[in-house]
């Protein structure tokens, strides 16, 4: 068990890391278990090598159940590799170069997706501003008759008086 405010070494913390991370994927429970550090330190240690950049599941899942910032990470480190790099990569990280080349098919049509849901969005917001723009012009010349339709009143009144006067 550790003392309050434990301190490790440097290879211990890089070791039990490393064992954290593909293809081991240990669990913070089965790492707690066998090396007696406490899972909030475990913890804290995933979170601060995943701010690295790291790719570190949550959970000892399989690579098909990492969460979709894992995936991505995934797909941006393997993308200027060649298919050697790649493939030596996936063996590290314990999945396989099909599982990239899935993401990142789905990454592009998620992609394609949303810029077909932006160019229909903006479809319709285009017929919207044009509905609205002719209303604004129908009112405007209700408005214009209206005022013209006073002004006249008027100045049939001032020219042949009211009806009291005759």
């Amino acid at each position: 068990m550790e003392s309050p405010m434990a301190r490790y070494s440097p290879e211990l913390k890089d070791q039990i890391v490393r064992r954290m991370m593909p293809p081991n994927n240990q669990s913070v429970a089965d790492l707690s278990r066998h090396t007696g550090i406490s899972a909030p330190t475990l913890y804290a240690w995933k979170k601060q090598i995943r701010s690295q950049g790291y790719i570190v599941p949550d959970t000892a899942t399989s690579p098909d159940k990492w969460d979709v910032k894992a995936k991505l990470r995934a797909v941006a480190q393997t993308m200027p590799m060649n298919e050697t790099e790649c493939s030596a990569w996936c063996r590290e990280n314990g999945i396989y170069p099909e599982q990239i080349a899935a993401w990142r098919q789905a990454f592009e049509t998620m992609q394609s997706s949303a810029s077909a849901a932006e160019r229909a969005v903006s479809t319709v917001m285009r017929k919207r501003v044009k509905q609205l723009e002719k209303e604004l012009l129908r009112k405007d010349r209700a408005l214009a008759e209206a005022a013209a339709l006073l002004t006249l009143s008027k100045k049939a009144q001032a020219l042949w008086g009211t009806d009291e006067d005759v």
